[in-house]
């Protein structure tokens, strides 16, 4: 069994998600495509503070690119691209809807059985279907007003969203699209989704199908990773994988530390993948990033503890509301915390670290002129460090971007 040690595997996974190839002199729809697809799903989330979560692993692996040709492209009523619980809430192709078909159902049988809400609000559930039938494509907050108008029996705000996610899970109702980041509500033919929604690819197949797909997206991965990419079960996880390995679609390898007790570990991999000598590379990475999003194989791989304290009190945050993980090559080297002062045209860093073992100056020269490319990116002027300084990085990159 080929053995990889730690670096081999931070390297190898790295280069699956994009981070061995140079930035573009121009991003455009081809460029955002193939990122996109590399990854298979794409993670979104609604925080702004410095920029909305799906926008930052295509920056990361990109550089620049225009955000609004990239939501026409994400978010088109009948585009390559649809939402659905993927990961999470997630951008996935069109074309991989059937892929799906199994999820949908096991949440509709699961909530129908086990939800004393789906189960008292049917009455609710068909007038939403019927609402968007006659309307059209609508936000929550459209349909809202046509409940409080009618005021019936049910209406209201929690029962209107609550409802539509319920269709939503079942597939009874898609994503229309996003006006502003509201998600748009629709019927499946309302957006040409009619004819895949009758494509039902069989569980065990569709799950074979997503446990190669997420080892290639990850490179290297364990089965709790594997599964995690695409939110299965453990136990699918280890059939398909059983079926894969006997079909020669993947293979084991031993991975350096990835056991109990610092011990090699059990890691799968795509045949022939190729391990590059090096990676160069410097991004911020997203919190809903794949190579962070799994906190426990972001520890494994890299040795960085990892949590969002956005809902941990300001008083006892120990990094900052939402402190991006600075990628330096193959390693991640510290964390910084943005926020895009959209008044005062500026990028605020609002605290910045530097992992133990690592140099505070190293971070500060690579991570310096991303932030001043960032910063561009998002139609801001100056970086500025904010006062008082809060980070034991923070003094060396304000003095590399006074620097630069």
């Amino acid at each position: 069994m080929t053995r990889l040690t730690t670096a081999q595997a931070r390297r190898l996974a790295l280069a699956a998600q994009g981070f061995d190839r140079a930035h573009s002199a121009a991003v455009g729809t081809r460029q955002l495509t193939a990122a996109i697809d590399r990854l298979q799903v794409l993670q979104l989330d609604s925080v702004n503070v410095f920029a909305r979560s799906h926008y930052l692993p295509l920056f990361a692996r990109l550089g620049a690119y225009d955000p609004a040709a990239f939501d026409a492209l994400i978010f088109a009523r009948r585009g390559r691209y649809t939402e659905y619980w993927a990961h999470e809430a997630a951008i996935i192709r069109r074309d991989d809807w059937p892929l799906w078909h199994w999820k949908r159902e096991a949440l509709r049988e699961r909530f129908t059985l086990k939800s004393a809400w789906v189960r008292e609000n049917t009455a609710m559930l068909d007038w939403l279907l019927l609402e968007l039938a006659v309307k059209g494509p609508l936000t929550v907050s459209e349909v809202e007003h046509d409940a409080t108008e009618r005021r019936g029996p049910w209406w209201g705000w929690s029962e209107v969203k609550e409802g539509l996610e319920y269709l939503f899970a079942f597939g009874d109702v898609v994503s229309g699209g996003r006006r502003g980041f509201s998600r748009v509500y629709a019927l499946p033919h309302q957006v040409g989704l009619a004819e895949l929604h009758e494509v039902a690819v069989p569980r065990a197949e569709a799950q074979r199908e997503l446990v190669l797909r997420g080892t290639k997206a990850l490179g290297v991965g364990t089965v709790a990773d594997i599964a995690d990419y695409h939110r299965l079960k453990i136990t699918p996880t280890r059939d398909a994988l059983r079926d894969l390995l006997a079909a020669g679609e993947v293979e084991r390898v031993e991975v350096e530390g990835w056991g109990r007790d610092g011990r090699d570990g059990e890691g799968f991999v795509v045949p022939g993948v190729s391990i590059p000598r090096r990676i160069e590379a410097t991004a911020l990475l997203s919190p809903f990033d794949p190579v962070v999003w799994s906190r426990d194989r972001a520890l494994r791989m890299f040795g960085f503890p990892y949590r969002i304290e956005i809902y941990t009190p300001a008083a006892k945050r120990q990094y900052g509301y939402y402190s991006l993980p600075v990628l330096v090559d193959d390693r991640v080297l510290g964390r910084i915390d943005l926020k895009s002062d959209r008044q005062a045209g500026v990028l605020r860093v609002q605290s910045a670290w530097v992992e133990p073992g690592a140099s505070a100056s190293e971070l500060a020269a690579r991570v310096a002129p991303v932030l001043r490319r960032a910063a561009a990116w998002q139609g801001l002027g100056d970086v500025l460090v904010a006062e008082p300084l809060w980070g034991d990085a923070s003094a060396a990159v304000r003095a590399a971007l006074a620097a630069g």
